[in-house]
């Protein structure tokens, strides 16, 4: 049933400049590595063996949570949740393209060769 979800219909309705961020971030993720897209109902996955990152578009910008060995210390992270012992969970707030600057490039890096 999770085929019936698709990344072009989590972002209607949005301001297009939601989708470009996300066509940014993906763009700088393409640089990594190989990984894999994976819509759900409300989010977006994305899978290097196992999840590093989880894209949450709104209406006018998206969540990016990150899965990292320790939280992210920065002013940019809205939350961070201990999921289990080694494991954190960083939200960041995307508001634009440029968003996605070789700080949040580190924290990807950081997140996919954990992923």
């Amino acid at each position: 049933m999770t085929d019936a979800y698709t990344a072009d219909a989590l972002f209607a309705g949005k301001e297009p400049v939601v989708r470009e961020t996300y066509d940014r971030l993906l763009e700088v993720l393409h640089e990594l590595g190989p990984f894999k897209v994976e819509p759900k109902k409300t989010s977006i996955h994305l899978v290097n063996t196992v999840g590093f990152a989880g894209v949450h578009p709104r209406k006018s910008f998206l969540y990016l949570n990150l899965r990292t060995e320790k939280p992210i210390e920065s002013p940019r992270v809205a939350k961070t949740e201990q999921v289990s012992k080694n494991r954190y969970h960083n939200e960041i707030k995307l508001e634009k393209p440029n968003d996605v600057d070789s700080q949040l490039c580190t924290w990807l890096k950081e997140a996919y060769l954990l992923g």
